[in-house]
């Protein structure tokens, strides 16, 4: 008689999906001794109507399913909007995109611990007593306006499906199932674009010392020569450009149920079809890391800020999903299948201030391969 295989949908949890098809495979023929025949429920096979299955038949009907999954179409929306802060130096500290001042705290206001990076920051006839000045810059914050979607996948997953059949007439049958996947998902994006910045110069009097030669890293101790610790803060507003990568970095997990109908095409081969509602957890997080970028002008230099952050955040998402599964036959009650799976639900949204990753899961397909055996 023909063996009455299961359906299912299985995803596979990163890399380890053969190992486990290996053991559930070897567990599927431990269970070949038991019986595969429809004529043990009872009634007439031959009947033109739907009979209902006895709950103590010795038939098998509840059937679990576990494989890997492959996940395509997932798409996710990045876009950045307004006036954004920038967290990437700590001025508070005297640390800036091109040099430090450390505060000196001492009465006379002067400081060892300092550096520079390029020699158009010194200007010799600068500072309060024009005997030499040393400029510090740092980007504030700055503004833009950027869009862009990228498709992520294939990303590979891991399923397992529950289930029960309830009627039988011939070679189909009538039932229900409960399907679980996991599927992590990462899709990055790369950022380019042009910014008003503001930018922040912090001059220091030098006192006329005689200057390091740029690149100059000095401490706080032994003969190091030293300058002011208190600044001239000047701001301007420039064009700058804003450049870097931004990622969404998440899990995916999904719980469907709805009814079943299988049929046994032949002797090897069955093929089952569901559907139902369907909601997802989508948990993880977006970051950012960005450098925003000043050109130089005059005696300022170009200056490279790094900028990064981001937001952990968990969202519930809704939807459907149909099923077809195709099964072939290995053993008496042990099949091997191949599933298609559409399952659209709604999108989740990380923000950040004005920044938006956006994760799509309204195309989602997912391919399955796995084992079934009864329960």
């Amino acid at each position: 008689m023909i063996s009455p295989p299961s359906f299912g949908v299985m995803r596979g949890s990163r890399g380890r999906a053969a190992a486990l098809a290996c053991c559930f495979v070897a567990a599927a023929f431990a269970a070949r001794g038991q019986s595969d025949s429809m004529d043990t429920f009872g009634g007439d096979p031959d009947k033109n109507s739907w009979l209902w299955i006895p709950a103590d038949t010795p038939d098998w009907t509840r059937h679990f399913h576990i494989g890997a999954i492959v996940g395509l179409n997932i798409k996710a929306d990045f876009s950045m909007n307004g006036t954004f802060d920038i967290a990437g130096n700590a001025i508070a500290n005297g640390n800036y995109s091109d040099g430090y001042v450390h505060p000196g705290n001492n009465s006379f206001g002067q400081t060892g611990s300092w550096g520079y990076n390029n020699a158009s920051q010194y200007n010799p006839t600068g500072g309060s007593d024009g005997l030499g000045s040393v400029a510090m810059h740092s980007a504030t914050a700055y503004t833009t306006a950027n869009s862009s979607q990228q498709d992520g996948g294939p990303f590979a997953g891991f399923d397992m499906v529950y289930g029960d059949n309830l009627f039988y007439w011939k070679h189909a049958r009538v039932g229900w199932e409960l399907g679980f996947s996991l599927l992590p998902v990462i899709i990055n994006n790369s950022v380019s674009s042009s910014a008003k910045v503001n930018q922040s110069t912090f001059t220091f009097d030098t006192g006329g010392i005689i200057m390091p030669q740029a690149p100059y890293r000095g401490g706080s101790g032994g003969q190091a020569p030293t300058i002011s610790d208190h600044p001239v803060v000047t701001q301007d507003t420039v064009d700058g450009t804003v450049t870097g990568t931004e990622e969404l970095d998440v899990m995916v997990y999904a719980l469907r149920f709805g009814p079943s109908f299988y049929w046994d095409l032949n002797e090897h081969l069955g093929f089952s079809m569901s559907g139902g509602p369907a909601v997802g957890i989508v948990s993880g997080s977006y970051q950012f890391n960005e450098v925003v970028s000043t050109p130089a002008s005059g005696t300022t230099p170009a200056v490279n800020t790094r900028n990064n952050g981001g937001s952990d955040e968990t969202h519930v998402v809704y939807g459907g999903y149909v099923n077809g599964t195709l099964m072939y036959h290995v053993i008496n009650d042990a099949d091997f299948y191949l599933s298609a799976q559409y399952m659209p639900m709604g999108s989740a949204t990380f923000s950040d201030g004005g920044r938006e990753g956006k994760l799509d899961l309204g195309g989602q397909v997912y391919i399955s391969v796995g084992i079934s055996w009864p329960f």
